[in-house]
């Protein structure tokens, strides 16, 4: 599947360029393609090299993690939902204390933390595969939680919206959590459906039930603060949590009497070695994704869907976001740079510009992690994961829409 969205991009590109320099005589276009190439393969390797120290920082403090037994402790209390989740995954397995970790970083919106964490699941879960190059049932879940996964905190959108000028940074907060939690709850359900999990199980009812009750307490907690109040106590609670987890690993160890030092530079070595491994499946994906916008593919898209609304009688307003939504799939900061965009073209409260924070916040990079997390691997057949994962991307895009004409009409 990967290899077929790989080339379809490079496809399209060449056949939306020849069109613009045989048809309307753009001299230009091959020249702007070429450039494309160039610029991301270079962006490819300065992500990938700038990953290498929080690769090192974050694989080495899970390594004092594992050492001193206190992941195993975290993990307990998620082990029977996983377990049931994921059965080819024993209870004691360290993927386990990995994937819960990573899923608490992206909940805070620490994503410098989330990915060497996801990788590091991603391996752990690797060790478990008997067909390494296929991606397994396990692996393919964890990756869909992952790119899904319910954002409490987002800080930096609250941080673009307030330099964009917002009146109320933090108005789309409660929208974010909305969108973001039904397209986490979407991926699960697609995925339990192609895998035949049981969601009915008691266990799974009880956790999913609780989840929701969390979801919806902080959300009475947060909605009863002024937009300041909200933005300072998402950054504080973030930064005190994970700085503590650090701290806890750290003391644990030391109580334990377990080298913390030298478990550190054990993980640390292999977040170098894993920084290098990612490099060329980068390099695929950003170059072949810098060429099919440099063709005017993309534009050429967003007309269609225009038309086809106004067509159907119904409100275009939202296709003035919709470049932060499709690019999303694709690449965080290009989706970034796009919600940047349409708040400077349209202005940060109107509506495109509330409606691309929404966006922005509901899922995460399904192509980016999937290239990050599988090429770490080695995996090659993805089976069901792009499907499962673009399916949960596009509920948390119409959750976005939806919310978005709700509070902001």
């Amino acid at each position: 599947m990967l290899n077929i969205i790989w080339i379809a991009f490079f496809l399209i590109a060449f056949i939306v360029a020849l069109f613009k320099l045989l048809v309307l005589g753009d001299q230009l276009i091959f020249s702007q393609l070429m450039e494309a190439m160039f610029a991301l393969s270079k962006t490819a390797f300065e992500i990938s090299l700038g990953l290498t120290g929080i690769l090192a920082l974050w694989l080495g403090i899970m390594k004092i993690g594992e050492r001193s037994g206190f992941v195993e402790w975290l993990t307990r209390g998620l082990t029977p939902l996983f377990t049931r989740l994921m059965p080819e995954v024993p209870k004691d397995h360290p993927a386990l204390g990995s994937m819960v970790m990573n899923i608490s970083a992206n909940a805070l919106g620490l994503d410098n933390a989330a990915t060497p964490l996801g990788i590091k699941t991603m391996k752990e879960l690797q060790s478990l595969n008997p067909f390494k190059d296929t991606a397994s049932n396990a692996q393919i879940l964890f990756l869909v939680i992952n790119t899904s996964a319910v954002t409490l905190f987002p800080v930096t959108i609250f941080t673009y919206r307030a330099q964009m000028g917002a009146a109320n940074p933090t108005d789309v907060f409660i929208p974010i959590l909305l969108a973001t939690y039904m397209s986490t709850f979407v991926g699960l359900l697609v995925v339990a459906s192609v895998q035949k999990i049981n969601l009915l199980d008691r266990v799974v009812m009880a956790y999913l039930g609780g989840f929701t009750l969390l979801v919806v307490a902080i959300l009475g907690y947060f909605s009863s603060l002024s937009q300041q109040a909200m933005l300072t106590q998402s950054a504080l609670i973030s930064n005190v949590i994970l700085f503590s987890l650090v701290t806890l690993f750290i003391s644990t160890a030391a109580i334990k009497k377990v080298n913390a030092y030298d478990a550190f530079i054990e993980g640390a070595k292999e977040g170098f070695q894993t920084a290098v491994t990612i490099i060329p499946y980068l390099v695929a994906m950003l170059v072949a994704i810098g060429v099919f916008r440099a063709s005017g593919a993309l534009e050429l898209l967003f007309d269609a869907m225009r038309s086809l609304v106004l067509s159907l009688g119904l409100d275009d307003r939202f296709i003035d976001a919709m470049p932060t939504a499709l690019m999303k799939p694709f690449s965080g900061s290009g989706a970034r740079a796009m919600m940047v965009d349409t708040m400077q073209t349209y202005g940060a409260d109107s509506f495109a510009g509330r409606l691309a924070s929404i966006v922005q916040g509901s899922t995460e990079t399904t192509f980016y992690v999937l290239a990050v997390y599988f090429g770490a691997v080695g995996i090659k057949n993805i089976r069901h994961a792009v499907s499962c994962g673009l399916v949960a991307d596009f509920a948390g895009i119409i959750a976005a829409i939806g919310v978005a004409y709700w509070f902001f009409g």
